[in-house]
Formats: C-alpha cells, sequence, structure tokens
C-alpha cells in the first residue's frame, strides 16, 4: 500500500497530468521544481501509464478503478472544484491524499454569470441572431420587449461561497439589489442588501428580476429550482445557472420557459454534458448556452499549478495538512 511508505524524495517523484486539453504540465514545466512529470491526453493512455505516477493532477479523466493499478500514487490533485467522481473511502484505505480546486475559479465564475445576466438583459443573444440572418431589427413599441437596464434591479444570488459573494459584490456595481439565499441567513456578507436562509427562498423568488445559481450540488440543493420554485418566481425573471446541471430541474424549466414564468435563461450546466443534439433548450430562442465554460479562463492552469506545487512541497517537507484538502 503507498501509505506504507514515505513520500518520494524530490529526485524520485513523477507528477503525470491527465485532461483533455488543459495545457498544465507546460505550467508545471515552467516552474522548475526539479520534479519529472508527463502527460496524457486519453483514459486510455492514462490507465496505461497510471502505474509511473507519484501524484496525479485529473479530474474527467478519473476511474476509481486506477487505483487499483496505480501502486505508487500518493496525492491526487483535482483540477475541478467538485469531488463527486472520487470514492473518497477508496483513497482512504489506499492512502492517496485527494485535494480539490476551490477558489482557482471563483473570479471566472463570477465574471461569467455577470456576463450572462448582462448578455440577456441587453438582449445579445437575439443580437447575434439577427447578425446571423443580416437583419436590422427595428425600434420597439412593446416597452417591456426592449432591453432592461440592471440598475434597481433585484438578484437573487443562490449560494453565498466565494464565488456567490464575488458575483454580489459585481452586481453592487451595477446597482443591483442583491438578496443571498444559503443555509444560515446570518452573518450577511457586505455586499447583500439581505440574507435569508433556504426557508425563505420562495419569497425571496417572488421579487426576483434574476437568480443566479452559484450553489454547489448537495442533497439539499439538488432538484432546488423545480416547479414550486419556478412557479414562485415573478413572472419574467431571468436564470442563470453556473452551479451544477442538477440544482436544476429540465423539465419544470422548459415549461416555466415556454409559459413565460421565466423570461429567459442562461445555462452553462446541464443534467447531461455534452448537451445531447435532440435537447429542446438548443433550439429555444430565449436560452443562451455555454458549454459548462465559467470556470474556465487562460488562468486555470495557473492557479491550478499553483494548489499542486504547494501540496507537493508540503508532502516533501514532511507536512500532512494538505492545501484544498479532501482526503
Amino acid at each position: 500500500m503507498a501509505s506504507d511508505t514515505a513520500f518520494p524524495s524530490r529526485g524520485a517523484l513523477t507528477v503525470a497530468f491527465a485532461h483533455v486539453a488543459y495545457r498544465a504540465a507546460e505550467e508545471f514545466a515552467g516552474r522548475r521544481t526539479g520534479v519529472a512529470h508527463f502527460e496524457v491526453r486519453t483514459f486510455e493512455e492514462l490507465e496505461r501509464r497510471a502505474g509511473e505516477a507519484d501524484v496525479l493532477a485529473v479530474s474527467g479523466l478519473w476511474r476509481n478503478t486506477l487505483l487499483a493499478s496505480a501502486r505508487k500514487l500518493r496525492l491526487v490533485q483535482s483540477f475541478s472544484v467538485g469531488t463527486d467522481q472520487y470514492d473518497k473511502a477508496l483513497f482512504a484505505k489506499a492512502g492517496v491524499r485527494l485535494a480539490n480546486a476551490q477558489g482557482v475559479n471563483e473570479r471566472a465564475v463570477a465574471e461569467h454569470a455577470m456576463a450572462l445576466i448582462l448578455a440577456l438583459t441587453r438582449q445579445l443573444h437575439k443580437a447575434r441572431d439577427n447578425q446571423r440572418e443580416r437583419r436590422w431589427r427595428g425600434m420597439i413599441g412593446d416597452r417591456p420587449l426592449r432591453e432592461q437596464e440592471l440598475g434597481g434591479k433585484t438578484l437573487i444570488v443562490v449560494g453565498l461561497g466565494r464565488i456567490g459573494a464575488r458575483l454580489a459584490r459585481l452586481a453592487r456595481a451595477f446597482e443591483m439589489r442583491v438578496i443571498g439565499v444559503r443555509r444560515t441567513a446570518t452573518p450577511a456578507p457586505a455586499a447583500t442588501d439581505e440574507v435569508v436562509d433556504p426557508t425563505g427562498l420562495a419569497l425571496a423568488l417572488a421579487e426576483a428580476d434574476v437568480v443566479a445559481l452559484t450553489c454547489p450540488l448537495t442533497p439539499e440543493t439538488e432538484g432546488l429550482i423545480g416547479a414550486a420554485a419556478l412557479h414562485a418566481l415573478k413572472p419574467g425573471a431571468l436564470l442563470i445557472n453556473v452551479a451544477r446541471g442538477k440544482v436544476v430541474d429540465e423539465a419544470a424549466l422548459l415549461a416555466a420557459l415556454a409559459d413565460g414564468r421565466v423570461g429567459a435563461a442562461a445555462l452553462d450546466c446541464f443534467h447531461h454534458e455534452p448537451l445531447p443534439p435532440e435537447s429542446p433548450f438548443w433550439a429555444l430562442p430565449n436560452v443562451l448556452i455555454t458549454p459548462h465554460s465559467a470556470g474556465e479562463t487562460g488562468q486555470y492552469e495557473t492557479n491550478v499549478v499553483d494548489i499542486l506545487v504547494d501540496n507537493i512541497e508540503r508532502l516533501l517537507s514532511g507536512e500532512t495538512a494538505l492545501r484544498n484538502q479532501v482526503v
């Protein structure tokens, strides 16, 4: 078992990077740590070479079956914040440490959510559709159908962790009223006008011009935005989801988009990803889709490798506490 041996010395250590797209190995090489590394892009490559790695940086390519063959493995640094794909009990039994990427995409996701709010209120999705058709939209006499200003509008932020709190600060810069929803209502972050616990969600939704989901997926939040929550919304409200797909009941959302209860939705995540070509969401004119890219920026690898290098140095120096430790 890996837990029976000391963490390898710097010269004996090998780090593997496994991701279909990220350029983390290039980032790591630039740090000049003196630690050997290699990179794979497919699960088949990872499965074949997992036994060479003492440390593995991975997320979507991970399978728990790898623990049986990766006999040298001592640390898994996840590229993702979520760790649902990792069997924590198996990790503990195998003596393999696990750390996540909490905090690396805080700014990116909050900025993406704000961009989606602006896109919907300024109807940029419709402008792009008109551009594709080479159609110059005429003046609109029906005032509710025009683009909207954010000042004075009410934003409900469901989930006031790092991302939600940062989004609240961005929204306040646009002079929005911000109501946060989290497990405990106090103390309220400075960027919010009010904070309620989940029992106050329905009343908060009734005031919402925009609802932004920034909460983690937990048993309590799965299906949180279902038929009852959508019915509680102020008619025509906008929904932004940069959390997880399963926080929303997709069938209920489709119905609410059809009857106007939800005026428009900007969705970065879905129950099934990639979103299947047959999904009805693709064809809806009042839906803006981004491909679970809210947290992806050119800075992402830098931020994750910061955590990875910190954790490697801790283990090399004999420390046991990891940054963003999960197991």
